[in-house]
Formats: structure tokens, C-alpha cells, sequence
């Protein structure tokens, strides 16, 4: 048996069309945010990628079956359920399917199925990386790996700020990884537009980068793309300040034994806490920000096909 991308009516129309589609991930609806903001900031992204002329597609596994747009039941179904929806990274898709469960994808699930479905751009919130620590632990994410081998155009606003940044920005140079600023010569540092780390490419218009993911697709290179897209300069958050709340995160986590794919969930969280609720809101307005750069990028593609 051949699996096959379950597209809804309206993505599969856009892609046989020819139009702008725009890929989402589920994991930021079931372990990014809580109930019902995470159903609200799902429906407000969405709704951003149609009002900037593309048709958006959130990808996840229900119940074994490989989706490529959600309709308002099933985006509710992830938000009420939440955490206990397996996070489902690139080594989950198979025991998912096999197993006919529900999965939340994270970046490097989502893009395999995106690709699956012919889905080149994809707008996210931050990407995994490589965790503090790593020289030791070698927590890794699988996003870095699967930016190097499958071929979709990641929009995001960095790797996420609780990561060791410039250890994740080696892994992507080593891999061949092009990442590619918006408007900035600087790599974003999700909550916050600076992380003294620079950048080797900028680009300044969704025309660009609809150029340059063009030549990768025609130079057949087989890696993706990474954009990182600062988060609106109203929105940003002190570097110094942010830095230090992660800081105590990461530590409450160690002195609880937290490892695995329960890091990141259980910091976002904690720092969500520690902030009152200012990098929840952040982490809304940089997502909303990737959707309209992803939907406008789209359609730029799509003038080029």
C-alpha cells in the first residue's frame, strides 16, 4: 500500500490549479499554545495566508491518514486534545500511520508532507535546533536534518530562542542549509529581532526568495530552504531580558530531569510563565507576521511556475 496525502477540497483545487498554497505545522495547535488560543491563533494564521492571496494547508495524521488542510472540527479536535496527541517528528510518521493515531507534526514531519503534497512554502513560528548543552546531551532537532534533505522553503522567525543559536547556525552552514534573512543582515532570535549573529544572505522582497527557491528546484539540489523573518519591531522582546528568564527555565528543567521531546514544550511553557504571558503574545504576532511573508512568497512562486 502506497500512502497518499489526504488533501482537503480546497488545497487539492489550488494545487491542481496551479495557485499559492501555504503549508502549517499541527504541533504549535496541540503543544504550542493553550486551549483556546491555540485554536484562535490557528484560525487567525490561516486566515492571514487567504487574505494575502494563497490557500493554507495544516498538515497533521488523523487517525493514520496524512492531512494537508484541516476544516474548524478538526483544528478544534487538536486544540481540545492537545498534549495528548502524539508530537510527531520525522521517525513518528510510520508508528503513527501503522498504528492509525493522531499526530501533531513538528517542522521536519511537516515538511515531508508538504513535499508529499507538492507543497513548497511552509510558515512556522521558530525551528528546532541544536539544544544548549548538546556537546554533551546531542539533542539535536530533527528539523536541522531535514532542512538538508527535503526540499521545501521553511519561513520562520529563527531557530527558537531557548537553543544554543550559533551551534544551530553551524549544523544548517555544515549541511549546506541556505538561510536566507528578510530584510536583515542579522539571524532573528525568535522573541527578539538581534542575536549578534550574522547572516551570509539577505533578501528584500517575496520576489527574491521566490527566485532563489526556483533556482534550488531547478538546480535540482534536494535541500530546502531556510527564511527567517524577524518579528515586527513592535512586538520584540528585550534580548537581555528574555535571555535571562530562558536561563532560569533551562535550569528548573535540568534540576527536574527533563530530557527529550519534552524540552521544548515544558520551556516555551515555563517561559511563557515567567513573562506573564508576553512571549505568548510575541510568539502569536511572529507567527501571524511568517504567514503573510509565506502567502505573499507563494504567490510570488506561483507567477513563475
Amino acid at each position: 500500500m502506497k500512502y497518499k496525502v489526504d488533501c482537503s477540497e480546497e488545497v487539492r483545487l489550488a494545487l491542481e490549479q496551479g495557485r499559492p498554497v501555504v503549508a502549517l505545522e499541527s504541533t504549535i495547535i496541540s503543544h504550542g499554545m493553550p486551549y483556546p488560543k491555540n485554536v484562535e491563533t490557528a484560525l487567525s494564521v490561516e486566515q492571514t495566508i487567504r487574505d494575502n492571496g494563497a490557500v493554507p494547508a495544516t498538515i497533521a495524521i488523523i487517525g493514520g491518514h496524512l492531512k494537508a488542510g484541516l476544516t474548524r472540527d478538526e483544528l478544534e479536535y487538536f486544540g481540545k486534545k492537545g498534549t495528548d496527541i502524539t508530537k510527531t517528528s520525522r521517525r513518528d510518521i510510520p508508528v503513527v500511520v501503522a498504528r492509525k493515531d493522531d499526530g501533531a507534526t513538528t517542522v521536519a514531519a511537516t515538511m515531508i508532507i508538504a513535499h508529499m503534497a507538492g507543497i513548497d512554502v511552509f510558515a512556522t513560528g521558530g525551528i528546532g535546533g541544536v539544544h544548549r548543552g548538546a556537546e554533551t546531551t546531542m539533542d539535536i532537532s530533527a528539523d536541522l536534518e531535514e532542512l538538508s534533505r527535503t526540499p521545501v522553503m521553511v519561513i520562520c522567525a529563527g531557530a527558537k530562542a531557548i537553543l544554543d543559536l550559533p551551534l544551530t547556525m553551524e549544523v544548517l552552514e555544515t549541511k549546506g542549509v541556505p538561510v536566507v534573512g528578510y530584510r536583515t543582515d542579522e539571524l532573528p532570535a525568535f522573541y527578539s529581532r538581534e542575536s549578534g549573529i550574522t547572516l551570509n544572505t539577505r533578501s528584500d522582497s517575496p520576489e527574491d526568495l521566490a527566485a532563489i527557491w526556483k533556482a534550488i528546484k531547478d538546480l535540482e539540489m534536494g535541500n530546502g530552504m531556510l527564511v527567517t523573518n524577524p518579528i515586527p519591531k513592535q512586538y520584540s522582546m528585550d534580548s537581555a531580558k528574555i535571555g535571562k528568564v530562558i536561563e532560569d527555565a533551562i535550569a528548573e528543567m535540568n534540576s527536574r530531569g527533563i530530557k527529550g521531546k519534552d524540552v521544548t514544550p515544558f520551556l516555551l511553557d515555563k517561559v511563557q510563565k515567567l513573562t506573564g504571558g508576553n512571549s505568548l503574545e510575541a510568539n502569536i504576532k511572529l507567527v501571524l507576521n511568517n504567514a503573510e511573508l509565506a502567502a505573499k512568497t507563494a504567490c510570488a512562486l506561483a507567477t513563475k511556475a
